[in-house]
């Protein structure tokens, strides 16, 4: 009996360290993300983000469905909508603005503003002389306003064809002349419609690209304010995971409209991970769209533009992608036009969204742009305000530089 006695204790043992870890193991199992463990053979290896996805997406869920009003403050910090959080403060739920006239503040701010494309173009052309000097400083003024050279010597051509056919010198019959051309350039046949209705099941995923500093994660928290103006059930995802506090200014954009956001509570979590989990939600909770952040990517930078290819084919395991918006700051001019093909070689562009497009010379980015990728722009930023997005119509911002 004395030497069976050392192996029962053992066996005793063994018994109470195998019951302490069991609920550990189940706890584990149960908060683990459901992210595909298997990559294809583009992915990059990047550590996966940590269960607090699932935890984070059922907490957004949970608030989506409460009541307009004022939300918690420790679960709603006060952000800077266009810099860096900070403090604490309950955070309201607001009405956007109606989409309708949205454009129209715009015409307004144009019509204030030192724009030169226009106004440059009417007082040179609605001269008592026409010669060639007019003409060289038309063209000039026409590429300061980064029209691009090709849309400005189609432009050049076609005005100096019809004002000497014509013989007009009348200031009215000029600008009537230059708004044809100039809505010609701009392409008012584009489709510049959101794909943002809900197929097969499934709600209209949309990405949203760009680089650090042209006011990315603020486009997106604008466009949700556009979307529940529709009447869209909105879900946001956070896939920003390098940028400090982005996460949560993307957040606080959503709570502002009772929209709720997926994100990970991790630094530098992975953010296809993040962006799967967004999309599941979305599909869970049978929202209309699921609008994904991603992080500023730098274009020279080879492995960040890999990860961003890497988001679009983690969500095609879930659901076709079917907007991806690529977001450009109007005032960098060609800058901008190299950003968005080297974004074009990595992702299926489908929109531009021009920031920064109220009171600056460079109007003919728009022209450029398309030109460039063959893709319409969708969307201008006409200020800093929250309801300051709005759908580009090609007459009404022709007008807006003619006035």
């Amino acid at each position: 009996m004395n030497d069976l006695l050392p192996v029962i204790l053992s066996i005793a043992a063994a018994l109470v360290v195998i019951g302490g870890l069991i609920p550990v193991l189940l706890k584990a199992r149960k908060s683990a993300a459901k992210y595909p463990g298997t990559r294809d053979a583009n992915d990059p290896a990047t550590p996966r983000a940590s269960g607090t996805l699932v935890e984070e997406r059922d907490r957004a869920v949970d608030e989506r469905k409460a009541p307009a009003g004022v939300v918690d403050a420790a679960e709603a910090p006060e952000v800077d909508l266009t810099e860096e959080p900070a403090g604490l403060e309950t955070v309201q739920v607001e009405t956007p603005a109606p989409v309708e006239g949205r454009l129209q503040r715009l015409r307004a701010r144009l019509v204030k503003s030192n724009n030169i494309l226009g106004k440059g173009l009417l007082a040179l052309l609605a001269g008592d002389k026409i010669d060639e000097d007019v003409w060289d400083e038309v063209e000039e003024t026409l590429l300061l306003a980064d029209l691009g050279t090709e849309p400005t010597m189609e432009l050049v051509d076609a005005l100096r064809e019809r004002v000497k056919v014509l013989g007009t010198r009348s200031p009215e019959h000029v600008k009537a002349l230059l708004r044809e051309e100039l809505i010609k350039l701009v392409d008012p046949t584009m489709d510049r419609s959101l794909k943002v209705e809900r197929k097969n099941g499934h709600p209209a995923v949309m990405i949203v690209v760009g680089v650090n500093g042209v006011g990315k994660t603020t486009t997106v928290g604008k466009l949700a304010r556009v979307l529940v103006a529709e009447d869209k059930d909105v879900i946001l995802g956070a896939a920003d995971t390098f940028r400090a506090a982005a996460a949560e200014q993307l957040a606080t954009w959503g709570k502002r409209v009772g929209v709720p956001t997926v994100k990970s509570d991790v630094d530098g979590a992975d953010p296809a991970s993040v962006a799967f989990e967004s999309v599941k939600a979305g599909i869970e909770q049978e929202v209309d769209v699921v609008m994904v952040d991603t992080a500023g990517r730098l274009q020279n930078k080879v492995g960040l533009m890999d990860e961003l290819g890497k988001v679009k084919r983690v969500i095609e395991k879930l659901a076709e992608v079917d907007e991806v918006l690529l977001v450009l700051d109007a005032t960098t001019g060609q800058n901008g036009m190299n950003q968005a093909k080297v974004f074009a070689e990595v992702v299926n562009i489908t929109g531009i969204v021009l920031t920064k497009l109220d009171g600056t010379a460079k109007g003919g980015i728009v022209v450029a742009i398309q030109k460039a990728l063959g893709v319409p722009v969708k969307l201008v930023g006409l200020g800093e305000g929250p309801d300051d997005l709005a759908p580009f119509e090609a007459e009404t911002f022709v007008d807006a530089l003619l006035d």
